[in-house]
């Protein structure tokens, strides 16, 4: 069976854990060859690298944060340097801070337009600049079901940076659509990842997850290998002639604030 990624090269922000580790992996099965990036976990990257080298596939580990320009086009140099082309961006790379209108912290509200919005922003100017001379791409932004509406107190600030990059997925696929690149987003539900669950105990974990089930038709939880399996598809020439759509990974959630479209 033929590898569906083969001798593709995809850049994954956020690379070293959660679903931008299971992204990077299920690419390199698929026999892509990946920059996987990270800012501060920098022992998780190297896993992930010594796992996509085990499986025998080539992958690099590069260091920026998303939400500086500079860093961002260094970043794109080095992958460029290396691999001589760029034909996938997962614009992976995002944090959470709970907030509301009622009460919030200004320096969080602008660190997550900062990383969310302005961090994809400029990694996709680096990667189209790179994609439009081969009049080839694909690029797939992880959005959220916050960005949807579901019903979850203290995120609408998160879902505000998530609905943009759903609101940059469509002018985008539109925009880039002449020069063949692809241009998609997932909307995750609640995934297991250590963002969503870091500083809470074993118990509360539990009660967590039960309550996520609840609400999912399918009384699952999503994990990240639920949204690898997507990105592969929307990366892949399977996907040829999808753009500009959001893909829905939720689990047939329930509680949504409205069913209008």
């Amino acid at each position: 069976m033929s590898l569906r990624l083969k001798d593709r090269v995809a850049v994954v922000t956020g690379g070293s854990r959660g679903i931008g580790r299971e992204v990077a992996l299920a690419f390199a099965k698929e026999g892509a060859k990946v920059c996987v990036n990270y800012l501060s976990s920098k022992e998780k990257a190297k896993e992930v690298i010594q796992e996509i080298e085990l499986m025998g596939g080539e992958a690099i580990m590069i260091k920026a944060d998303v939400s500086n320009r500079q860093e961002v086009e260094r970043m794109f140099e080095e992958v460029m340097n290396k691999f001589s082309k760029i034909d996938i961006l997962v614009n992976n790379a995002g944090i959470f801070y709970h907030g509301s209108v009622f009460n919030f912290d200004e320096e969080k509200l602008d660190a997550m337009w900062r990383v969310n919005v302005k961090g994809a922003i400029y990694c996709i100017h680096e990667a189209v600049k790179h994609m439009i001379k081969r009049r080839y791409g694909k690029i797939i932004n992880i959005s959220s079901t916050a960005a949807i509406g579901t019903a979850s107190p203290e995120t609408t600030l998160y879902a505000i940076t998530k609905a943009a990059i759903i609101t940059l997925t469509r002018r985008l696929a539109f925009e880039l659509g002449e020069y063949g690149i692809n241009v998609n987003a997932i909307a995750p539900s609640f995934v297991l990842t250590n963002m969503n669950i870091r500083g809470r105990g074993v118990e509360e974990i539990q009660q967590i997850i039960e309550k996520r089930k609840a609400v999912a038709s399918l009384k699952r939880v999503t994990e990240p290998i639920d949204i690898a399996n997507a990105a592969v598809f929307l990366a892949s020439d399977e996907s040829s002639l999808i753009t500009g759509q959001v893909i829905v990974i939720d689990g047939g959630r329930i509680d949504y604030l409205t069913h209008s479209v």
